[in-house]
């Protein structure tokens, strides 16, 4: 009697487990719905509208992921660390074979704005389709249209991931978008006017800023996806680089800056605050120098309706005057090293040597960004096809790992700035994973 009471009971929980597992295996397999599912694109190849795809692709940044120097535009294989292991971005040229060359206008949209590629495979979120969901369905057909007709097809084989088994499976991505991951392309304000949801658009959608400058939660999630919350933008640790608030914070953020010194920022790479370095050189070189003026509008203006948060961010800067001798840890090297470019005041040379007297780096808690740049120096910036003359040198070969802690102590504790004290033990951590920057950016000429 007994066993037959316990395989009655075994039968009835295992009929709601074969639901369940069944239930899950659809979910994590499907592919999203996409409104291009019975279009046609092959009328969409028109000029203009793969010009437009083109300016698209510009407001996108996809060339920051999708090049590396000297191989063929969009054709992958640039290695990004994650938390699980190495992956490399993948070629996304028309090539049919090795590229994507194969895709349907449904396939690109499901790739693009859900991160599922042909036959249900899930894409990493490195590739920022939380953000790239809200691109309208006519910037997803131009998108579509430049990537068909616009750029040349590159057979060039994708580079597999080096994340181990089991971490590599992907199924286990479906689930986390469908906690983490919106659905639904950007909606407009209607309390904003015009200029406001066009900067909310680019900001949340193509220019996926929130993907270096929000911080994540611990799976590695936006904590935030617009300004309905306060982490959206509020500054972040990536790659070795803090990306600094975007909110109007006075010291970590954008609180001191015009909205006329935003859009001058974001078209020439520089203004009387600082000059583009770090990951944003690459987003300047092939990105936000090409936007429109008006869209520049539109970004500086949704920026500035960020509120800061006084009680993080603490008093407003003021500039003080320098009081310590030479003797000060730091002050010595600053002199010998720094001073010809940014000034024994600190104040530089606007808006060619930046000020380091305010700087974000100088005031933000988070020192990676002033330890990475002082040991590989920056990026050249290159503004209307010009290369700037004036790049950062690296001080790797030239400082030590206590040296390099203590001038940048001294550069975070003068002229009003209060980042605090830099740590030997953090300088060699960063020399140890990182590199020299590169003079040889990437620069895409699209046509």
């Amino acid at each position: 009697m007994n066993t037959r009471r316990f395989a009655r009971t075994a039968g009835w929980l295992a009929l709601p487990c074969l639901v369940a597992a069944g239930l899950l295996a659809w979910y994590v397999t499907r592919e999203p719905a996409t409104p291009f599912e019975k279009e046609q694109a092959a009328a969409a190849f028109e000029p203009a509208v793969v010009s437009r795809g083109e300016y698209v692709a510009r407001l996108s940044d996809c060339v920051a992921c999708h090049s590396l120097p000297g191989k063929a535009p969009f054709a992958g294989g640039l290695e990004m660390a994650t938390p699980l292991g190495a992956i490399h971005a993948t070629n996304i040229t028309p090539d049919r074979d090795t590229g994507i060359g194969a895709y349907t206008l449904a396939d690109f949209d499901r790739a693009v704005r859900h991160g599922v590629a042909p036959g249900g495979r899930r894409l990493y979120p490195a590739m920022p389709y939380p953000s790239y969901v809200k691109l309208s369905d006519d910037d997803m057909r131009a998108l579509y249209s430049f990537f068909m007709q616009g750029v040349q097809p590159a057979k060039q084989p994708n580079i597999p991931s080096a994340i181990p088994w089991p971490l590599n499976l992907r199924w286990p991505i479906a689930l986390w978008n469908g906690v983490f991951a919106p659905t639904a392309p950007y909606a407009a304000k209607p309390d904003q006017d015009a200029l406001w949801n066009r900067g909310a658009y680019i900001v949340q959608g193509p220019g996926h800023c929130g993907s270096c400058h929000t911080p994540r939660g611990l799976a590695f999630n936006e904590k935030a996806l617009d300004e309905s919350g306060t982490p959206f933008l509020a500054g972040a640790l990536l790659d070795g680089w803090y990306a600094p608030s975007l909110r109007q914070d006075p010291n970590t953020g954008l609180g001191r800056w015009s909205e006329p010194q935003i859009v001058q920022f974001l078209k020439t790479g520089r203004n009387a605050h600082a000059v583009v370095y770090g990951s944003m050189t690459e987003a300047f070189n092939n990105s936000t120098q090409f936007m429109q003026d008006d869209d520049l509008a539109a970004i500086a203006r949704y920026l500035k309706s960020l509120p800061g948060d006084p009680q993080r961010d603490g008093a407003p800067w003021q500039y003080q005057a320098v009081t310590a001798g030479q003797d000060t840890p730091g002050a010595h090297t600053y002199a010998t090293r720094c001073a010809s470019c940014h000034g024994l005041d600190g104040k530089g040379q606007p808006e060619w040597m930046p000020p380091l007297a305010g700087a974000t780096s100088a005031l933000a808690k988070e020192s990676a960004s002033a330890i990475n740049i002082t040991l590989n120096g920056s990026q050249r910036v290159v503004a209307a096809g010009v290369p700037d003359a004036y790049r950062m040198p690296a001080f790797r070969e030239q400082l030590s790992d206590p040296e390099i802690a203590q001038v940048l102590t001294y550069m975070r504790s003068t002229w009003g700035n209060n980042g605090g004290a830099v740590d030997a033990k953090a300088v060699r951590e960063l020399r140890g994973h990182t590199d020299p920057a590169s003079s040889s950016p990437i620069i895409l000429h699209m046509r």
